[in-house]
């Protein structure tokens, strides 16, 4: 009894440390002063660093709530993304949501499934915003997966975008 007791204990406290993983990416939406303002379609991906190839959806946020799924139509407007999956099918199963309104989210990487299933290697998380009346940025972020040490990587947009960050750490 006493060995099965001390053994739990040593797997508890050799799991921990895995507990303790984060990888957060974060996403600045700018709050724009114009008469006529559109929440952002946002789209969330990752490619690999080598080729561009691409690797997996992170996040899809658009109009989920239009009309006969009227939001939909608009996704080909994130033409980079559009190009990679959206052509594929308008709903991204698990990652789609509602457009947020200007400020800092964040998003658990580790969460993703598209991560989870990354084989080890050098990769970028992309983001870009579609705003209807408005333009489209592009922004790319670089990540070593899987995690090793400590990662911090960012980016500045200019218009759509302000900053998207990611902070791991094993």
């Amino acid at each position: 009894m006493l060995i099965r007791t001390s053994l739990a204990l040593t797997t508890a406290v050799v799991a921990v440390p895995a507990w303790s993983a984060e990888a957060t990416l974060k996403i600045q939406l700018p709050r724009l002063d114009l008469a006529e303002y559109h929440k952002p379609y946002l789209a969330a991906w990752i490619e690999k660093a080598s080729d561009q190839s691409f690797a997996g959806n992170i996040a899809l946020w658009y109009d989920v709530n239009k009309r006969n799924d009227g939001g939909a139509k608009w996704l080909k407007d994130m033409r980079s993304w559009w190009r990679k999956s959206g052509h594929d099918g308008p709903a991204v199963d698990g990652v789609t949501g509602a457009t947020r309104t200007a400020g800092e989210h964040a998003i658990n990487l580790l969460d993703a499934r598209a991560v989870a299933a990354l084989p080890p290697g050098r990769y970028e998380v992309v983001v870009e915003a579609a705003r209807e009346n408005g333009g489209r940025e592009v922004l790319r972020v670089p990540f070593e997966w899987p995690l090793q040490k400590a990662q911090s990587a960012k980016a500045q947009g200019q218009g759509e975008l302000g900053s998207v960050a990611i902070d791991a750490r094993p």
